[in-house]
């Protein structure tokens, strides 16, 4: 998208991948941290959150089940404490070469599980990407790519995730690395990607850590500095997802290929 006027940004926001409930990944340990937590997630224009630990990782085994138990007990006692935050249990997937034999312990975005959260390895996208993002497409799911602006190979060569989304993929931008909270380099590819029409949602991937708040509001703004057309996209694509709605995707362009320098 090109420049435009500056557009109204949302007061009220959808967090489609957040690391909330307490004790089951890297997020909150300790039930009064994620409430905390979910008290900032009030203070930054946050309503509803998708709460995502992490799932088939090196680190953690998050079963559905287990996850949508954490979520009951979580919002009970969110009720309790009368903060205005609405829960939804799902998970971050890792991706693996067999993860359409894991289908039965998924949570997508979604209740019908038409959107799933996937993570890519931080440091590559694998050879066998395509082929499960195939299987995925096959049983009715589509892959919406996780942070890949913090992913190594995509930093390298963004037009991967060009065709990625030309496969059928979707991607969630996280708002922190708009904001220049992971670097330079993370903020000039996210900038990219936006301008490229290759990520469609903002989340926070917040969790319980000072460097990794959730930064919403900071994030939306951001986009409407690229464009004022941003801010209604981007925040009316987390409900279609959230509820299990056809995505409008904007333009995609094919980000230009980086330069190769060799030092001899």
């Amino acid at each position: 998208m090109g420049t435009a006027t500056m557009g109204l940004i949302p007061t009220e926001y959808v967090d489609l991948h957040c690391h909330l409930l307490p004790g089951l990944d890297d997020g909150p340990q300790q039930l009064d941290q994620a409430v905390e937590m979910a008290r900032q997630a009030v203070g930054d224009g946050i309503r509803y959150v998708l709460a995502t630990p992490h799932h088939l990782d090196r680190h953690y085994q998050n079963a559905g089940p287990a996850v949508e138990r954490a979520v009951i007990e979580f919002q009970a006692e969110l009720q309790q404490q009368q903060i205005p935050l609405t829960i939804f249990a799902g998970q971050e997937v890792h991706l693996r070469d067999d993860l359409v034999t894991t289908q039965s312990q998924l949570l997508g975005i979604d209740a019908g599980r038409r959107y799933l959260l996937l993570e890519l390895p931080h440091e590559q996208v694998p050879h066998y990407t395509a082929q499960v993002i195939f299987e995925l497409l096959q049983h009715g799911t589509t892959p919406v790519i996780a942070h890949p602006e913090r992913n190594a190979q995509i930093m390298a060569r963004p037009e991967q995730l060009y065709d990625l989304v030309q496969q059928g993929c979707l991607a969630q931008l996280t708002a922190a690395s708009l904001v220049g909270q992971f670097g330079k380099a993370v903020k000039s590819t996210a900038l990219e990607l936006v301008e490229c029409g290759l990520v469609q949602v903002l989340a926070s991937d917040a969790h319980f850590m000072a460097r990794r708040g959730f930064m919403m509001r900071a994030g939306y703004q951001a986009l409407a500095r690229l464009d004022g057309r941003n801010p209604a996209y981007f925040a009316t694509n987390a409900r279609l997802l959230l509820n299990g709605d056809p995505v409008v995707l904007g333009e995609v362009l094919r980000p230009k290929q980086r330069r190769k320098f060799w030092l001899f």
